[in-house]
């Protein structure tokens, strides 16, 4: 777990995830410039290069405005409405050349962190694409959205990635949050399980389905798991954010399961759709 402590201002964030949206943002800043062609396809998306950094700068702009208490709906959180959102927001925002893009990404992660600093705690909730959370959970939202898509970047250029097991700690309190909310009502109808997942050198937490419902609960569960998950914490975030194959994970020996209905596992994943 990670101890809290106030940044500049009145607002606490958790400690090193601002020094970590701050660094990667730059890390995918120097990615981004050192495109040498930003129309370039990303694998296993529809965008290019240019067309994912305009995302992030959009995106990274919407964060800092959410953070300061503006109003921004963007979707109702559905994968389909947030991909009707950035179809439109892309549409609207025509810039796609690397040096333009890699500093806004940078200067909107900064004034991101700035309206943080200057919120004071408690306040209102900012209004999410998905759902009301606090500036603490929104900061760690920033970090896994720009981890998610600075990875498709990397992979797009042949350059190493960002996401690193402190990095995947640092995203858990969103992961955790929006959980149930990304639950897929077809894939959890009538399963009863109860799911103990665990982080190698991170996070544990439980996941109980019954009813169609699913409950999230941070921690060790107070009842015996139907199914023990044990993966490494980078697998961990790139399946949750549909970015690999929980096959090829398993195949690599990064998950491991156990306990009266290991069978379970492999099911997990599909349980959740990828906002």
């Amino acid at each position: 777990m990670h101890t809290t402590v106030r940044q500049d201002g009145p607002w606490p964030l958790p400690d090193g995830l601002a020094e970590a949206i701050r660094g990667t943002a730059e890390e995918i800043a120097a990615l981004v410039r050192g495109a040498s062609d930003t129309a370039l396809a990303v694998p296993g998306s529809k965008w290019t290069v240019g067309e994912a950094a305009a995302h992030l700068a959009i995106a990274n702009e919407l964060m800092a405005d959410l953070a300061a208490g503006r109003e921004r709906p963007y979707g109702d959180g559905t994968p389909q409405s947030l991909a009707e959102a950035n179809a439109q927001s892309l549409a609207v925002f025509a810039e796609r050349r690397a040096e333009p893009l890699a500093t806004m990404i940078e200067e909107q992660a900064e004034a991101f962190l700035d309206a943080v600093s200057r919120s004071a705690a408690p306040g209102p909730e900012p209004a999410t694409p998905l759902g009301t959370m606090n500036r603490s959970v929104l900061a760690s939202y920033l970090l896994t959205h720009m981890l998610g898509h600075g990875y498709d970047l990397a992979r797009a250029l042949k350059r190493p990635h960002m996401v690193d097991r402190a990095r995947v700690g640092l995203c858990m309190p969103f992961m955790l949050s929006v959980m149930s909310r990304v639950a897929d009502p077809s894939a959890t109808a009538g399963l009863a399980a109860r799911y103990r997942i665990r982080l190698r050198g991170g996070e544990t937490f439980g996941v109980a389905l019954a009813d169609g419902a699913v409950q999230v609960t941070p921690g060790a569960m107070r009842h015996r798991a139907d199914c023990t998950i044990l993966l490494d914490p980078v697998a961990f975030l790139l399946i949750a954010l549909g970015r690999l194959n929980p096959w090829r994970a398993i195949a690599q020996g990064q998950i491991l399961a156990w306990g009266p209905r290991p069978w379970l596992a492999p099911r997990f994943p599909t349980l959740f759709i990828a906002p």
